[in-house]
Order: structure tokens, then sequence, then C-alpha cells
């Protein structure tokens, strides 16, 4: 949560730095880079991993709490040191893919420290695993695919390994981590993909909605989700030094394999959604779980349209992540009173998934407005060019969107800590 919190008050200023006419009243351009690297970690690193932990614990026995226990401090260490490093210790900002990073020993001792803390926890999920009993059915079919999505992200740890012993250091800063973090970072998002399928089966499940699927067949679709990483090895081992084709393979395994799961699953539990009645005890469940599809779809969508680099692929990645964290928030609604804290409110909390939706569209279709027009990403202030009317509008949409969807997070986290103030 705290990392949401830091995330949405960066995000507030980042939305600033790129809304026009706003964007001249500070000198954004210096601050922008160090802000993006900043929110980029929080919301979605740490942000998905910080989550992705709180599903494997729970689908883990009882077996090495103690191992648990430090990996969750060695998280909140590195966590705390990526968000502190900014003003602990002065770095270059680099717009490397999957994770910018602050270059500055301090940054990397805590994105070093948060990475050990993740994989101590994935260890864990992978030997704690849970009675056979529990494996069966439904609740089965969404085990697996959290068990997947620790088999994916054990690959991705290897992978950032295995780049770092093949990427030559004779690239400029940006460029090698793009390399070095290139194979990793798109095996992290089959990790994040996993868990959002076993989220929506699970809010599904938890809005009783009418499923096409059996849970024989759900549990193979996880699993076909999961096929694309065992690709990864042979990307690695087939390596002859042309970093060009390095990065097109990578991409081409998440443009084929990535929509191996996302499709059949989103649309059969779609359709159950809309042919099964909600009630009103669920519908915060059933707002977050159409609008996270929606999301994702239409990010998905976007990514066809990737050519140059522009805020069309801001555009997508702001689709596909803001579905992951719309199935981690409707999670986080449903699992509160589970966890012995007092039901969310029901008004805000069936509110606020269509108000973030509803910004996050806006933002998206602002930026792949703007981005049609060949503005660039990753730069603010006049660094954008935003010359003519087309250009101003779409980024002006992108930024109402961006105020409206961070609106949502407040909502959101304003339910759940009132929530959490007392136990039931």
């Amino acid at each position: 949560m705290a990392s949401l919190v830091g995330a949405g008050i960066f995000a507030i200023l980042l939305v600033l730095s790129r809304t026009p006419y706003i964007q001249d009243i500070f000198p954004w351009v210096d601050f922008f880079h160090m802000a993006l690297v900043v929110h980029v970690d929080l919301s979605v690193l740490l942000w998905f991993m910080a989550f992705a932990g709180v599903l494997w614990s729970l689908n883990s026995s009882n077996r090495f709490l103690g191992v648990g226990w430090l990996s969750l401090a060695l998280a909140v260490v590195g966590a705390i040191m990526i968000v502190l490093s900014p003003f602990v210790a002065a770095g270059k900002p680099l717009m490397s893919n999957y994770v910018p990073v602050i270059q500055s020993t301090f940054f990397f001792t805590g994105l070093i420290v948060f990475a050990i803390g993740a994989a101590v926890l994935v260890l864990r999920s992978l030997v704690a695993v849970p009675p056979a009993k529990l494996w069966r059915g439904g609740e089965g079919s969404i085990r697996i695919g959290f068990y997947a999505a620790s088999i994916s992200t054990v690959f991705a740890l290897i992978a950032f390994a295995w780049s770092y012993d093949i990427v030559p250091d004779v690239f400029d800063s940006t460029q090698y981590y793009d390399l070095l973090f290139w194979g990793g970072g798109h095996l992290l998002q089959f990790t994040y993909a996993l868990l959002m399928l076993s989220g929506w089966l699970w809010l599904a499940n938890a809005c009783g909605a009418k499923m096409l699927l059996t849970p024989r067949v759900a549990s193979g679709i996880l699993l076909l989700g999961l096929l694309p990483v065992f690709v990864a090895p042979v990307i690695y081992l087939s390596f002859a030094g042309d970093m060009g084709a390095y990065m097109e393979q990578f991409t081409d395994l998440m443009k084929i394999g990535g929509s191996f799961a996302p499709v059949p699953l989103g649309l059969a539990i779609l359709y159950g959604c809309l042919v099964t009645p909600g009630t009103l005890e669920t519908t915060p469940q059933r707002a977050a779980l159409l609008s996270s599809i929606v999301l994702f779809a239409i990010g998905g969508g976007i990514s066809l349209m990737i050519g140059d680099s522009n805020t069309i692929i801001t555009a997508h990645y702001h689709g596909t992540g803001g579905a992951i964290s719309m199935a981690f928030m409707g999670l986080t609604l449903h699992l509160l009173p589970r966890l012995g804290y007092r039901e969310p409110d029901l008004k805000w909390a069936s509110r606020m998934p269509y108000v973030y939706a509803a910004g996050q569209l806006m933002h998206i279709f602002g930026l792949m407005w703007s981005g049609g027009y060949g503005v660039q990403r990753k730069v603010a202030g006049a660094a954008q060019e935003l010359h003519g009317f087309a250009q101003t509008a779409g980024m002006g949409l992108m930024g109402l969107g961006g105020l409206i969807a961070v609106i949502g997070g407040i909502m959101f986290l304003v339910v759940v800590f009132k929530a959490m103030r007392r136990p039931a």
C-alpha cells in the first residue's frame, strides 16, 4: 500500500509535468526524469511484486514462515532505499525499459536487496505447497495460476542474471540497462499476467459468474500462459552476440505468447459476468473485474499499433498495467473481510473501479492520440514539442485522465485504510 501512496504522489507531479500550460510554471524537465524512475518502479515493480507476495503467501502452507518474514523485511528495506535514493545519493536518472534506474550505488543496493527479498519468497512459495485437497475444483485453478506465476518469476530472475553475464559493458548507460533488463522484464510480464488472470477467476467466482470453462480447462489455459517462458533459455543459449536479434526475439515472444491465456480466459469470464445478474454485495468485485478486462483488452489492442518510440507505447503499458492494478485492487477489496478487517464501504468501493478505469481510459486515449501525431515518450515540458492543436489537445486529455485515475487510486486507498482501521 505504501508503494501505491508514493506512486500516486509522483504520478500527480508527472501528469502535471506533461500537461499543456501547467508544464510551463516550473522547471519540470530535470525533475521529470527522476520522478519518472521512482514512479515506474513504485507503481509497477514494487506494487506488483508486493501484491504477488500477498498472493503467493496465501497460496502457501505454514511451512518456513520465518523465511517469509525474512523476505518481507528484505523487500521493505530495499523499497525504502529505492524511494530515498533521489534524496540520499546524487545520481543520473536513466529511462531504461522495464526497470528505470538512478545511477547510484545506493539505488542499486536497494534494488538488489528488494530482488533478493522477492526471490526468497518465490522459492518459499515453490516448496511450501498446500495440501493436495486444496488443488481441486475452481480453487485449484486459481492456485495453479499463482504457482505458475512463481515459476515464471524464477525464470525472470535467472534471465536478469544471464543478461548480466552476456551483455557487454560497451554501450551507453541507458542502452546498457535496456539490454540488461530486457529479457527478465519481458518474462515478468508473464508473471503479472498469470497473477491477473488468476485474480479474474477469483473475482468471477466471488461474483457468482457463470463459468463456461471447467476448472480443468481453466487450469490448462493458465498453464498455456506459462508455456512461453520456457522459450527464454533457448534465446539465451542461441545468443551469438547480436543484441538486435536478442531484443527482437523477446519482443516476438511477448507478442505471440502474451495472448495465449488472456484472450480465451478473458472472453469466457466476460461472457459469464454479462449473463449472470450481479448482487449488491458483490458490486465492487464485479466492477473491478469488468474494468480490468476492458483496460487489458484496450491496452493489448494498442500494442498492435506500436511502431516508433512515441506515446502510443506509453498508452499500451498504461492499459495493461492499469488492468493488472485494477485486478489487484478488486482482490484487495474481496480479501479485506477474509483477513479479519471490516467490509469496505460498499458505495465507494463500487464507484472506485469505474472512476479509476474512466481516468485511465482518458489518459490512454490522450497518449494514443498524441503518439499518432509524433509526440515522444519519456519527455516533458518544452521537449514534447506540442506545436499543433491536435498534439496539445491529446496531451490535455492525457493530463485530465491521469488526474481522474489518481483520484480513483486515492478512493481505493481511503476505502482500504478505513476498512483496516479496526478489526471486524
